[in-house]
């Protein structure tokens, strides 16, 4: 399975991603969408739209999800079992006021 994710590098949506694709042990390309714009750029033509995270599975994208999402997507594809592993992170949650500020405060925008 080929799985590329768009993701902020700290972000409350962004972290519910990577938890999940913990949670099932999965490869992943991490592609940091804040401080590169050529990633971004990539996300919103593959995604057609601007929100993030967006998850591409095997060519197919998921927009602007959650972990939550992109874990129900792969169980109902039988992607994935289910399983009994806790998530390290909130896998629905938006950006704590800290991570907002941080990232305003230590990122480049493009958008």
């Amino acid at each position: 399975m080929k799985i590329i994710a768009y993701l902020k590098p700290t972000c409350g949506w962004s972290m519910g991603v990577r938890a999940i694709m913990k949670k099932y042990d999965l490869e992943y390309e991490d592609r940091d969408i804040i401080n590169n714009a050529d990633q971004y750029a990539e996300m919103v033509e593959k995604s057609g739209q601007p929100l993030s995270p967006c998850v591409e599975i095997d060519g197919h994208m998921l927009a602007d999800v959650s972990g939550e999402e992109v874990e129900a997507y792969m169980l109902e594809q039988k992607l994935v079992t289910a399983n009994s592993v806790t998530p390290e992170a909130p896998t629905n949650a938006s950006c704590t006021d800290e991570e907002h500020e941080a990232m305003r405060s230590k990122t480049i925008r493009f958008f």
